[in-house]
């Protein structure tokens, strides 16, 4: 692995991401939204921008060129398709070979084995219809972005975090292939540790072609609130 791009890179997921990807020495491009760029001005020198929309498909195609690996944020952002368009956009435009890692929450299921708490199901139902109400978001438009990488041959991965907080790194994640889980208990996961399991993830062929649900252990997430 050497050259990844990130798609949403201006975001905190984005960042955290991209400091752990320079930190493996990786040359980095990444996509972000024109009016975003400014966020990213720490980092001048060191990554190669293409702004634009995340689901501009000639964007994504010149940001994608030559990268051993893509990284895409999956935002159900507005109501104009936006995550299965930017989707289908990667699936479409990177380099044959290239390990594709897709972010997503616990509601996403890859073969419907899940089990989702009460409290679960009524967030997402419920935010669902606040969001398509306010033409804020579409969830099914993510679940749909999802679809399109699971019925794909490439080597993909979709990581599908817990709650999740700022704070520190805790470490790399644990994960399991369903949601329920006991190890997943804590329900919880460091922002910075999403970042660094997708990041690792781009190495892990243990992981193609499979939707990791993570959390942070337990033990970890009891410290933190103890703390």
């Amino acid at each position: 692995m050497k050259k990844i791009c990130i798609i949403g890179i201006s975001g905190k997921l984005g960042r955290y991401m991209l400091d752990h990807a320079l930190a493996r020495g990786y040359e980095v491009t990444g996509v972000c939204r024109p009016q975003s760029v400014h966020k990213l001005d720490a980092y001048r020198g060191r990554v190669t921008l293409f702004p634009g929309r995340c689901n501009d498909r000639e964007v994504i195609r010149a940001a994608v060129k030559g990268c051993d690996g893509v990284l895409t944020v999956l935002i159900p952002m507005g109501m104009d398709n936006y995550a299965s368009g930017m989707t289908q956009a990667v699936l479409d435009f990177a380099e044959p070979g290239a390990r594709l890692i897709f972010s997503c929450g616990w509601h996403i299921t890859l073969d419907g084995k899940d089990t989702y708490s009460f409290k679960i199901k009524a967030i997402v139902a419920v935010f669902g219809r606040i969001a398509r109400l306010l033409r804020f978001a579409q969830l099914d438009d993510q679940v749909e972005a999802a679809r399109r990488v699971f019925a794909s041959d490439r080597a993909w991965t979709v990581v599908r975090g817990s709650d999740l907080e700022e704070g520190p790194s805790q470490g790399l994640p644990i994960w399991s292939a369903h949601v329920g889980d006991a190890v997943l208990a804590a329900n919880r996961t460091r922002r910075i540790d999403f970042a660094l399991f997708m990041v690792a993830a781009l190495t892990d062929d243990s992981l193609i072609r499979r939707a990791p649900a993570i959390s942070a252990p337990v033990a970890r997430a009891i410290n933190t609130i103890a703390a």
